[in-house]
């Protein structure tokens, strides 16, 4: 199939930066461009196979050379399959996963292709190559050996068969927790059940109500993890139960979107593929190309943590208990009763009232004077909006980023709010990859899930929220500074385990003085958040620690306990599986559910994640180290920025990761500021 000149993926873009041309993109316009790129990018590669004797030009660059069109028709789909969805999308998405891992298999299981590549590696000293060229050899050569290259015939074929049936059930995955999320959002009669919100909130409510068509009345909508931001205000003890037991049966109930089926057929797919892989099972066949090298390095650190977070959690749970007594409740601390309660502690214990801070949390001030600000004292870029460039969606901003001598650096588009064809929860998504080899710069999405406010009302963020925009604005950093040759190593195209290290750094910068009295004023009147409140906040650094680690922890216990099963095992039970996981683990607390269920998490399920949803914390260690490196050597400077900059972001996956971290650090990375600053040492 050839597509006509009129489509917009039949050639790179002529916009600014290869931004894609989203006026002219239309729901039609994505099957045939699939079409045509998959059988573009099997020509390409029939043309290697036929170019001679294997070498790193007509072989390996090659590789990198092709593909492109269905590149940037991919890029633009699942951007927009996951922020604006609808029922045309979801069917493309459905109709194209698995001819995509069939194709991908084409690509990695084609024995002649693969034996160019394996000449190539056996022969790489020969061709005088540089560093980085080297290392796109080996990675290439491994990501073929990884895919099953050099499996028998049989084996390939019974491979592939297994990666069509994962991906068309991932993608049903996904599909069916976007439709139960939307269904299950809370729907209240009366304001009155709504004490505890403030005005923007409960207007933000009935506004959701009404775009579903129920005038009058509020609706709470449910978010990706446990629970809702919502339940640390409302006062209403049964509407907060509703809410924390409607967000724990996302996919989990029965009905048309039930997951736990479709999660069960997964887990045993995987572990069956990695039996054919040769390896004991998902997880360990995972983390061959991980940092962490194999679970037991993984169940041992987290076991190291497990113990303190349970211990501090119940801890947490007794004073929460007081004050529940001492608020005249007569009731067990639940769940449900968790945030609520916490706030109060905090507010007794160390002046703290998070609702209050609201004001003083703007978005657009947070994003130019608190994001944007840090991120130009560190590495000299600035920013400037550019609204004659045309998003995927009206909502999304389009931002031109330039470095601090006014050459181009690449665009950055944020797409904050809420809406019901978005997806759960924050990412990073890439348009255009960095490379020199293309001469391509790069363009960045971040989504977010802030709330939309009424027309004409500010967007006041709570403090995880301000916590959420720094940390993905930390990805969008790894994509927009990154200075590679090849595409296959841009930005954040490194190790899964070490990708949420730079964006986990760069939440230190929200409480940082110069920061955060450049941005964190109140949006009436401009007083700057009281200097009594940030010191109480640092003071109040371990709080609550113990319930946002075990939290987490159950949840990468559970992405491990799914994907360490054997291909032999037989679970019916997803419930008693959770529970027996949790349990072994030592982290079973009622007041402390798991962050995500099996049924909604789409990390492990629908997304990049399986078996490696430990990698927030294992990041972790390097970031609590990184931040002492910064705090030691002066905090916000240009020296220091340069040097991350030079040493770290820009070399995206063009380096080993940890060896990447040594340079950076020059030295490996200690464990003791992670446990400091958790709390649990």
């Amino acid at each position: 199939m050839t597509l006509t000149p009129e489509s917009p993926f039949a050639d790179r873009s002529s916009l600014a930066y290869e931004l894609p041309p989203f006026e002219l993109i239309r729901d039609e316009h994505y099957l045939p461009a699939f079409y045509a790129a998959t059988e573009q990018h099997l020509l390409e590669l029939q043309h290697i196979l036929g170019s001679g004797e294997a070498d790193f030009e007509n072989t390996i660059v090659a590789l990198e050379k092709s593909g492109l069109m269905l590149g940037r028709m991919l890029m633009v789909f699942f951007n927009k399959s996951s922020s604006d969805t609808n029922e045309a999308l979801d069917a493309i998405e459905a109709e194209i996963a698995p001819k995509l891992s069939a194709h991908q298999d084409a690509i990695y299981l084609n024995p002649e292709l693969f034996a160019r590549v394996s000449e190539v590696h056996a022969r790489v000293s020969e061709f005088g190559l540089d560093a980085e060229a080297t290392w796109l050899v080996e990675r290439t050569y491994r990501r073929f050996v990884l895919a099953g290259a050099q499996l028998s015939a049989d084996d390939r074929t019974a491979l592939m068969a297994l990666n069509e049936q994962l991906s068309v059930l991932e993608t049903e995955f996904g599909q069916n927790l976007l439709a139960d999320t939307n269904d299950l959002g809370v729907l209240v009669d009366t304001v009155e059940e709504l004490a505890g919100l403030d005005e923007n909130q409960i207007a933000a409510c009935a506004a959701a109500a009404a775009d579903r068509g129920h005038e009058g009345k509020y609706l709470i909508g449910m978010v990706n993890f446990t629970g809702n931001p919502m339940l640390a205000e409302l006062t209403n003890r049964p509407l907060r139960e509703r809410i924390m037991k409607a967000s724990m049966l996302k996919g989990g109930r029965d009905n048309d979107h039930d997951n736990r089926p479709v999660l069960l057929k997964i887990v045993k797919l995987r572990a069956q593929r990695a039996k054919l892989l040769g390896v004991a099972n998902h997880a360990e066949q995972v983390l061959l190309d991980q940092t962490a090298g194999k679970p037991e390095n993984v169940h041992a650190m987290l076991k190291q943590i497990a113990p303190a977070a349970n211990r501090n959690a119940r801890a947490e749970a007794a004073a929460l208990q007081q004050a529940i007594v001492e608020d005249g409740g007569n009731f067990e601390l639940e769940s449900w009763d968790w945030d609520l309660y916490s706030e109060r502690v905090r507010l007794a214990k160390y002046n703290i009232d998070t609702a209050a801070m609201k004001p003083y949390f703007e978005l657009e001030r947070t994003l130019q004077d608190g994001v944007f600000f840090a991120a130009t004292k560190l590495f000299g870029i600035t920013f400037s909006e550019r609204a004659d460039l045309v998003a995927y969606h009206p909502e999304a901003r389009v931002f031109e980023v330039h470095n601090e001598d006014g050459s181009a650096l690449g665009l950055f588009i944020g797409d904050f709010f809420t809406r019901d064809s978005k997806r759960g929860g924050a990412w990073m998504n890439n348009l255009v990859d960095q490379n020199h080899l293309l001469g391509q710069l790069p363009v960045v999405v971040n989504n977010l899930n802030i709330p939309k406010p009424p027309v004409g009302e500010p967007a006041l963020l709570t403090f995880d929220e301000v916590n959420t925009l720094f940390h993905e604005f930390g990805h969008a950093l790894h994509g927009l500074l990154s200075n590679v040759t090849y595409p296959t190593f841009s930005g954040t195209s490194v190790h899964r385990d070490f990708v949420e290290f730079p964006s986990q750094v760069n939440e230190m910068w929200i409480l940082w003085p110069e920061v955060l009295s450049n941005y964190a004023k109140h949006h009436e009147t401009g007083e700057a958040l009281p200097q009594e409140w940030v010191d109480n906040l640092h003071a109040a650094a371990t709080f609550n620690e113990g319930h946002a680690t075990s939290s987490y922890l159950e949840a990468a216990v559970l992405d491990l306990a799914w994907h360490t099963l054997g291909a032999e095992a037989e679970v019916t039970d997803v419930e008693g599986f959770e529970a027996k996981a949790i349990a072994d683990y030592g982290l079973e607390f009622a007041p402390v559910p798991t962050r995500y269920r099996s049924t909604y998490f789409s990390h492990i399920f629908a997304g990049g994640y399986a078996a490696g949803y430990y990698g927030y914390i294992w990041s972790e260690v390097l970031d609590a180290d990184t931040v002492d490196w910064f705090k030691a050597n002066g905090g916000l400077t240009r020296a220091n920025g340069d040097h991350f900059r030079n040493e770290l972001l820009s070399r995206g996956g063009s380096l080993d990761s940890m060896q990447m971290y040594r340079n950076f650090r020059g030295a490996d990375a200690s464990i003791e500021p992670l446990l400091k600053r958790r709390g649990l040492n």
